[in-house]
């Protein structure tokens, strides 16, 4: 209800701007009575694209009107008699309006909801002056827009203005002429009568024409000068309207869409499109004004042709009006909604597109069909430079055509393609080093419609971000590599679809901690460590100083084609497996900052041996992609007062999958504290999984637990001589390299050749106990007194 109280303070144009929002389609008399109720619900929760939804919103529907009906059946006296007569009605009106389509009141709502919030913004950042520089820019900019629109809006009343009053000059000097003609003919039926008579009368008519002439010259001079007038207010006018037209279009809408393509990436979201559609309706509504205005002059001027260029002028009106126009309405066909980047075969899609001056231009009266197509990157150019006459296409897109619709509720023209699917695509030849996942389409958007009355035919189209088709899911990685390079790095304007080969890797730096921080939906980004780390590792360098790698360049190459040295993989593939197994499993203790993460196993040991014993932490694994390794200090089993580093065999989604990190952990008793000195239950407790309940029906609950046979017992003791479990490499402060013994050899060594555990073996042993323990109790008791 805050929202709604706020609202309701607000002044002007803000608040004749929220009452807009309001009509038969859902009565304010509604919002102010449920203004709780409807600000508690979640509207949000309903995919308007998902038709799975609907049984969601038809729920949200009826409660609506019921909440509609009780808060009726509450009113009482004389004063609430008409209220609840009045809401009842709305009860009635709302569930017969919505009925059939619960969508639309879903979409209604948030549109109100959204609208009102950003009024409320907007007036609270007037009045307090707050909201940062970034805010103040934001409110100037959209203030000089607004000051824009009443300078227009004055001209064009002007200009309305001098149209009248040239009209009604016209009209008196044709009366006039119509005057002088009468005398004419008149003084040439003079000759019929005597003479006397006709030479007093001919006196008479000669100084009325003479008179009349006189005026006609005058009325013609002034009708030539209020033409030259009013056609050069309209030069003005339509020169306001192209700066206006610019601003909008060349800047708030290029601004909206390139949000829109960082948003791929993870970006701030772009931001609703209703501000935007209300300027380009208030310009679409301007420029028709002008326009008809035009088209009157010219009327006037073939109805009373007078000596002069006004035949000229005004055939250059018209054309510089109808670019306008023309400009107007390509420019606002947008994809609101942009299609999966990566796009794999097979599978369902959605996509929407809207014209933000279809409502205005009355496009629905004849709702127009849209076209969907693949296009190659070397067809998107070739339409761009309008070397194309006909929609070529590089694959078969089904369920590919959608007629728009109109929303009356909010006043939006759009199309909704819900079950698109890519059945084939059609690649070109691949040169050099390059890789399917490198080649980029595009969806072309098009659809042709008429406005005015067919005066005016329009053929629009649009194109997608750029897509990267894939037809499994391995593919998925770098497919998402060519599709963060071009939506982080792509200029306005530019070429479909070039990007620069190399960018400085602060520039990376930024795309990168905008992925992971959408990944991890945190406000917890990569520190400047972290980014020194991966710099070290993009690099290949030792230096932890962050000034030295500003004014480096990282290449597409290095990024993802090239292996890092002595790796099979590519710097992005490890740092999307890092982010893949974080964003399945560990989003909440990156969250609370458990994890460190971004070191390698040097920088591990140096912060351990510095700290007791049982101290722990976890690091994303150098060697693998995708894995998280435990590294930990301890003494030296073979040699007392010696203290080692040990780490782990990395982690991956297919351990999680097993068994949780938290438990993992819980199962390991020789860790005591995480890294710096956090008890380890206080950060991990609330992750633990709940004991396993008692046997029933006979039968033992499994429960799979973690084991590292050399630290099951608090003090191991060398077992002399013997084959080893444990062939550690020692930390560089301990000055012995010899191999030590803690337990009999029982099969394979536990660790890799880097001194890393292998769980796989126990695991295998966990699984088998695992099996023991499904047999039923008395079986077991069989067996073993067979």
């Amino acid at each position: 209800m805050a929202m709604w109280i706020q609202a309701q303070q607000l002044q002007g144009e803000a608040l004749h701007q929220m009452q807009a929002l309001y009509g038969q389609h859902f009565p304010i008399e509604v919002r102010h009575y449920l203004a709780q109720w409807i600000e508690s619900q979640s509207w949000d929760s309903v995919e308007l694209e998902n038709p799975s939804d609907e049984a969601k919103a038809k729920r949200l529907l009826d409660s609506l009107v019921a909440e509609l009906q009780k808060k009726a059946q509450l009113q009482g006296g004389e004063d609430g008699f008409l209220l609840k007569i009045k809401l009842g009605h709305y009860a009635s009106q709302l569930k017969s309006t919505y009925d059939r389509c619960p969508f639309e009141l879903v979409r209604c709502i948030k549109h109100i909801l959204q609208s009102e919030q950003r009024l409320v913004q907007e007036a609270t950042n007037t009045s307090s002056g707050g909201g940062g520089q970034a805010m103040d820019t934001l409110s100037q900019r959209h203030q000089q827009i607004n000051q824009a629109f009443e300078e227009l809006r004055v001209s064009t009343q002007e200009t309305e203005n001098e149209l009248r009053k040239l009209q009604h000059s016209q009209e008196y000097f044709i009366i006039q002429y119509q005057e002088n003609l009468r005398i004419q003919a008149q003084l040439s039926s003079l000759s019929s009568l005597p003479a006397a008579e006709r030479t007093q009368r001919e006196t008479t008519l000669q100084s009325k024409r003479t008179t009349v002439e006189a005026l006609l010259t005058r009325e013609a001079n002034t009708l030539q000068k209020y033409r030259l007038d009013l056609s050069e207010q309209h030069q003005k006018t339509l020169a306001l309207l192209r700066k206006q037209q610019t601003l909008i279009l060349d800047e708030e809408l290029i601004q909206w869409k390139r949000r829109q393509q960082l948003a791929g990436n993870g970006g701030p979201h772009e931001g609703g499109l209703d501000v935007l559609q209300s300027w380009c309706e208030k310009l679409a509504d301007l420029i028709w004004q002008n326009r008809q205005q035009i088209r009157r002059c010219e009327h006037l001027t073939q109805q009373l042709a007078l000596p002069g260029p006004m035949e000229e002028l005004l055939n250059k009106l018209n054309a510089d009006i109808t670019d306008i126009i023309s400009a107007l309405v390509t420019s606002t066909f947008i994809i609101e909604k942009q299609p999966p980047q990566v796009l794999k075969t097979q599978t369902k899609f959605a996509a929407t597109v809207r014209l933000l001056v279809g409502g205005k231009l009355n496009v629905h009266m004849n709702p127009p069909q849209v076209k969907a197509v693949i296009v190659s990157e070397q067809q998107a150019k070739a339409l761009l430079k309008n070397e194309s006459t006909h929609s070529e296409s590089s694959g078969e897109i089904l369920n590919n055509n959608c007629v728009m619709e109109y929303h009356q509720a909010t006043s939006t023209l759009s199309a909704h393609f819900r079950n698109m699917s890519l059945k084939r695509i059609k690649r070109s030849d691949r040169r050099g080093a390059e890789f399917v996942t490198e080649e980029k389409f595009t969806i072309l958007f098009e659809s042709q419609f008429s406005v005015g009355g067919n005066e005016l035919v329009f053929h629009v189209k649009t194109l997608s971000l750029p897509v990267v088709v894939i037809v499994h899911g391995s593919q998925d990685n770098n497919a998402t590599a060519t599709v963060l390079w071009d939506n982080a790095f792509a200029e306005p304007g530019r070429v479909p679809f070039t990007v620069p080969d190399k960018v400085l890797w602060p520039q990376l730096c930024d795309a990168l901690d905008m992925k992971h921080k959408a990944e991890m939906h945190s406000g917890r980004g990569l520190t400047e460590d972290n980014l020194v780390f991966l710099a070290q590792k993009a690099f290949t360098s030792s230096s932890n100083n962050p000034e030295d790698y500003h004014n480096m360049t990282m290449s597409w190459a290095q990024f993802n084609r090239e292996s890092l040295p002595g790796r099979s993989f590519t710097f992005w593939q490890w740092f999307d497996g890092v982010v893949e197994l974080m964003k399945k499993h560990l989003k909440p203790h990156w969250n609370d900052g458990a994890i460190l993460g971004f070191v390698n196993k040097q920088q591990a040991q140096d912060l351990l041996l510095s700290k007791p014993n049982g101290t722990f932490l976890l690091r994303f694994s150098d060697s693998e992609i995708g894995g998280i390794t435990i590294a930990w200090v301890a003494e030296n089993p073979n040699k007392q007062g010696e203290r080692l580093v040990w780490n782990l065999l990395p982690y991956t989604t297919k351990d999680f999958s097993i068994r949780s990190l938290a438990d993992r952990i819980s199962d390991l008793n020789h860790l005591l504290f995480l890294y710096p000195d956090r008890p380890k239950d206080e950060v991990f407790a609330k992750y633990y999984t709940p004991p396993l309940s008692k046997a029933v029906d006979g039968y033992v609950k499994p429960e799979i637990k973690q084991v590292v046979p050399e630290f099951t017992t608090p003090n191991p003791e060398p077992s002399g001589g013997a084959p080893t479990f444990m062939d550690q490499t020692p930390s560089p402060s301990v000055s012995h390299s010899n191999n030590f013994t803690v337990y009999p050899s029982i099969g394979d060594s536990m660790l890799d050749p880097d001194g890393d555990f292998d769980l796989g073996d126990s695991m295998d042993v966990a699984r088998h106990v695992e099996e023991l323990l499904r047999r039923p109790m008395a079986n077991q008791w069989n067996s073993q007194q067979s």
